[in-house]
Formats: structure tokens, C-alpha cells, sequence
């Protein structure tokens, strides 16, 4: 299965983007805890160019706090400082308010130096459909104003925000790459929900979840717990692959509709009800 997905309206909206980027002043990327590498845009780093950057890793809520604090160590040892936030109920949100408003008072000191009134930073809120972006914007405001869903594609269209005196905020579309070369990611971004439904097939994308699960607890099975399979469905995930055990579902809970149980299974695992689970470890952890 090939998995590729770039409807139009986010071609047309990238377009618009780059040419709103240069009214911008600083960048939140915004990433998903549980992919956090492959919710990296190759793009990123010429869309940012000299702006200052601030990283959001959101999602928090969905892995481990042993998870969150092995990415904490890789993102540091990369000389990068992440955020983490669970953006739906505010956690980690007033610090990257902080960092925002920081950049603005740097902005506005450069200005003064060269002789300038101040102004409001202007930031825009970037990275891949469904990672949360729409419910940190609303966050940062304080109040409903852009809407959010657990699903790609909801922000269609380039719409600038003030949040107060100082900072003014561009909300953006889910931006992907025309084409998703690494498949691995595709398969990550499906299972996650953060490309398009149309893109893939749910009996391929649940039986390769299971597999691909299997394979990060064996790598370390104290960053990964498949134990809510178990308690979920009533069957050990560890004693068959992924396209097996899928069909044991199946044929156990939903009379052997197979289409039925790949959409609840991604479904369970989207909502947390398997337990709090990363599609990724830290490269050191997984020799990669």
C-alpha cells in the first residue's frame, strides 16, 4: 500500500502561507507527541529562515510521562527547546505564551535600536493537519474562536488573530508534503489520523499499527505496554502478528467484519482507550 495525501485546499493555502510568512516574526511548529519525527516538515527550516521558532511537541495526554521525558532528553541533546502541551485542556500552554511574548520584546528591542515604533510579534501556528494547532490557538486566546476536531482538514483557509496588544496570531492549515517519500511516516500520520482517510486502507493501517507496536515494545518495554490490547479486546497482541490478530478481533467481538474492527481498533487507539501509546522512540533507543 502507497500512501500519499495532498488535497487541494492545502496546496492552495501553502501558497497563501509563504506569502503570509513574510509578515511574520516568529514560527510555532506544532508536532504530535505520539510521532514526533515523523510530524517533522521537511520544508520547516526554509519557512522559518532567521525568524525565532518556538516547538511545540502537543498530545502530551497520549504518551507516557516516561516517554515524554526520554523525548525531553533527545530534543535537549539536540540543542532544541521543546514545549510539551496538551493543548485541548491548557497544560504547558502558558509557556509557550511566554516564549511567544519573549520574542516579541526582542523584536521590539531591535526595533527601538533602530530608531522604530514598537508593534504586535506576529506569529503563525504551522505543522501537519490534526496535530492540535486550531485547540492551541483557542487556548492562547482564552476562548473558543477557530474551530478544532479530532481529524485532519478542519482549518481550510489563512485567517490572522489578535490575541492582545502584543501579539498577533496567523491560523493556518495542516501544511504535508506534496509527496510522503519515507512510508514508515505515511503509516504513522494514518494511524494517528493526521493525513485523510481517503489516503489509506483501515484493515492495512490497523494490522500495521499492531505489528508496528509489537516492535517498540520488544526495542523497550518500559516506554510501551501493549497490556490495553489484552484488556481491551480479551486477546494477547503478542501472540500473533498484525494481520492475524486483527482477524481474531474480528472473528471474536464483531462477527468477523473485519473492516468494522480495523476502524474501531484505529478509533481505540486514537481516543487513548489502549493506554497512553508512542508510535516512536527516541532515535538512541531504537538504533535508528
Amino acid at each position: 500500500m502507497k500512501i500519499q495525501w495532498y488535497p487541494g485546499h492545502i496546496a492552495k493555502a501553502e501558497r497563501a502561507l509563504k506569502e503570509q510568512l513574510k509578515r511574520v516574526d516568529v514560527v510555532l511548529e506544532v508536532r504530535d507527541a505520539r510521532i514526533p519525527l515523523a510530524t517533522y516538515h521537511p520544508q520547516m527550516p526554509s519557512w522559518v529562515g532567521g525568524k525565532a521558532r518556538v516547538l511545540v511537541i502537543n498530545r502530551i495526554d497520549m504518551i507516557t510521562p516516561r516517554a515524554r521525558e526520554a523525548w525531553e532528553t533527545w530534543f535537549e541533546a539536540q540543542g532544541e527547546t521543546a514545549y510539551f502541551t496538551n493543548a485541548e485542556h491548557g497544560q504547558g500552554v502558558d509557556a509557550v505564551a511566554d516564549a511567544v511574548q519573549n520574542a516579541g520584546v526582542q523584536l521590539n528591542k531591535r526595533r527601538f535600536d533602530r530608531g522604530m515604533l514598537p508593534r504586535p510579534v506576529r506569529a503563525v501556528v504551522m505543522g501537519f493537519p490534526n496535530v492540535g494547532k486550531s485547540a492551541l490557538i483557542n487556548r492562547l486566546l482564552g476562548r473558543r474562536v477557530v474551530d478544532s476536531a479530532r481529524r485532519a482538514g478542519v482549518t481550510k483557509s489563512l485567517r490572522w488573530i489578535r490575541i492582545s496588544d502584543e501579539i498577533e496570531l496567523l491560523d493556518a492549515p495542516g501544511v504535508i508534503p506534496t509527496r510522503i517519500n519515507n512510508q514508515e511516516n505515511a503509516l504513522k500520520l494514518a494511524i494517528c489520523e493526521d493525513i485523510g482517510e481517503a489516503a489509506y486502507d483501515n484493515q492495512v493501517v490497523a494490522a500495521a499499527m499492531v505489528d508496528l507496536l509489537q516492535g517498540l515494545e520488544a526495542a523497550d518495554d518500559t516506554l510501551i505496554s501493549l497490556s490495553g490490547f489484552k484488556s481491551r479486546y480479551k486477546l494477547d497482541a503478542a501472540s500473533s502478528n498484525g494481520e492475524d490478530y486483527l482477524h481474531e478481533v474480528a472473528k471474536d467481538r464483531y462477527k468477523g467484519d473485519v473492516e468494522r474492527t480495523a476502524r474501531q481498533m484505529l478509533n481505540d487507539f486514537r481516543t487513548g482507550v489502549l493506554g497512553q501509546l508512542t508510535l516512536e522512540l527516541p532515535p538512541a533507543r531504537s538504533d535508528s
